[in-house]
């Protein structure tokens, strides 16, 4: 393991598996690979009536980046209609050095990745297959 990108709090989101699982009855659902790794997310979304994420859900078959990233996003997304979860996707890229400017909780924890391009995929590959979701 490479301690200067798995830091701590990269490692306890990733524990925390925040959101893990399955939605017995989601309104939408997708799944995203990531061919070059081998990752793959699958994230199930109940939507309320207005549109916002009422509940969110995601497998995880990757590394701990991704598994940390997913989580994350879990821990923030409910609540958030489409247009919102473009602006925590907007963090994400941020603290992986994609976008300028600094990221905001819970994802400026990504910050290590910014030194590895090749990994930066693996932390917004949920938000792939959340967009995907929510289209």
């Amino acid at each position: 393991m490479n301690d200067q990108l798995y830091q701590e709090r990269i490692v306890a989101l990733a524990k925390a598996k925040t959101g893990a699982g399955k939605l017995a009855a989601p309104t939408k659902s997708a799944r995203r690979d990531n061919p070059l790794c081998g990752d793959r997310v699958t994230i199930d979304v109940r939507l309320d009536e207005g549109g916002r994420i009422a509940e969110l859900a995601h497998q995880v078959r990757g590394c701990l980046l991704c598994q940390a990233s997913a989580s994350a996003l879990a821990s923030v997304a409910v609540g958030s209609k489409a247009a919102d979860i473009e602006r925590l996707r907007l963090d994400a890229e941020r603290a992986v050095g994609r976008e300028e400017g600094e990221a905001r909780e819970p994802f400026s924890a990504f910050a290590p990745v910014k030194a590895h391009k090749s990994r930066q995929d693996c932390v917004l590959l949920p938000f792939e297959a959340l967009k995907e979701a929510l289209s």
